[in-house]
């Protein structure tokens, strides 16, 4: 959508007034229009490690792109250039810039990393870079408006030729396109998805048991529910209210009662592993913390 706004704007430059023609114009202009948008949820499909662009946020995109279609129809640049240059291309900035700001509110917290010269990852660093070219191309055509419009055209190519450095300066350029970390994440998971993924890791963990893996990880767990290590962590801590850690621990404690009731003839360190536990120290200390008594002093109980 840069491009065609871009693209229009240089062929203002280098042709002559009375040789323009007002359909390219329009064009340029309805691309500038999805700017906004675009840049908005490109930043926050990032953010948010997207998999899949959201029914409604295809809706949202296609209302826009139906509003600018339908003007340019109904108005077109051509027979109302006095409509699209007085009052349409206002609106069209307009709305560009209240996405720049929405756009900016959502990267916040690396922007301030920023500020406070914290290091960031590459992709974060490309993100920032994003935003802060779409700021200064915004910046220069406002400038541009009301007084040299070629200003914005050169500062579109200088910030793509940066960006291109930028690219090809990282040794591993895949880095950028891997995901952000969790703690710039806001999207909830969708309760319906939360219900399945439920449902998923209960016969996990219940039928197969594959909390006893002394071994297991995040990342493998993640990789048998089929999503990403960020939204088994986000599923655990934001919608069942437990770590990665304390979910496991739990699990194996009710496995450890339950075995400290019927396995009478089994000794307590083989009760500890059986139920997942890689360590006699660790069954101890992890059942005392969660049961309040030691491994004898609940079988004693019972």
């Amino acid at each position: 959508m840069l491009s065609i706004r871009i693209g229009k704007s240089v062929y203002i430059v280098f042709t002559d007034r009375e040789d323009v023609n007002l359909s390219i114009l329009q064009i340029g202009l309805s691309g500038c229009f999805l700017i906004g948008v675009s840049l908005f949820y490109y930043i926050k499909s990032s953010l948010e490690n997207k998999e899949a662009i959201p029914i409604v946020w295809k809706l949202h995109y296609l209302v826009l792109f139906l509003v600018i279609v339908s003007i340019g129809i109904v108005l077109p640049y051509e027979l109302n250039p006095k409509f699209w240059k007085n009052y349409f291309i206002k609106f069209i900035y307009f709305s560009w810039g209240v996405y720049l700001l929405a756009s900016t509110f959502e990267i916040r917290l690396i922007l301030w990393q920023l500020i406070k010269r914290e290091k960031i990852s590459t992709k974060e660093q490309w993100l920032a870079s994003v935003l802060l070219g779409n700021l200064l191309i915004y910046a220069a055509y406002i400038v541009g408006y009301f007084h040299l419009y070629y200003v914005a055209t050169l500062v579109f190519s200088l910030v793509f030729y940066a960006l291109v450095v930028f690219l090809l300066f990282k040794k591993n350029r895949n880095i950028i396109f891997q995901e952000i970390p969790e703690k710039y994440r806001s999207k909830k998971i969708e309760k319906g998805e939360v219900e399945i993924l439920k449902r998923k890791l209960n016969e996990l963990m219940h039928e197969k048991k594959i909390y006893k893996n002394t071994n297991l990880k995040l990342q493998e767990l993640s990789k048998q529910l089929g999503i990403t290590p960020h939204k088994l962590s986000q599923l655990l801590n934001d919608n069942m209210g437990k770590s990665f850690a304390e979910y496991l621990n739990e699990l194996k404690i009710t496995e450890a009662k339950k075995l400290l009731t019927e396995k009478s003839d089994f000794t307590l360190e083989a009760i500890g592993y059986e139920a997942g536990f890689s360590s006699k120290s660790s069954f101890y200390a992890t059942f005392k913390k969660m049961v309040g008594k030691t491994p004898s002093e609940f079988q004693k109980s019972v």
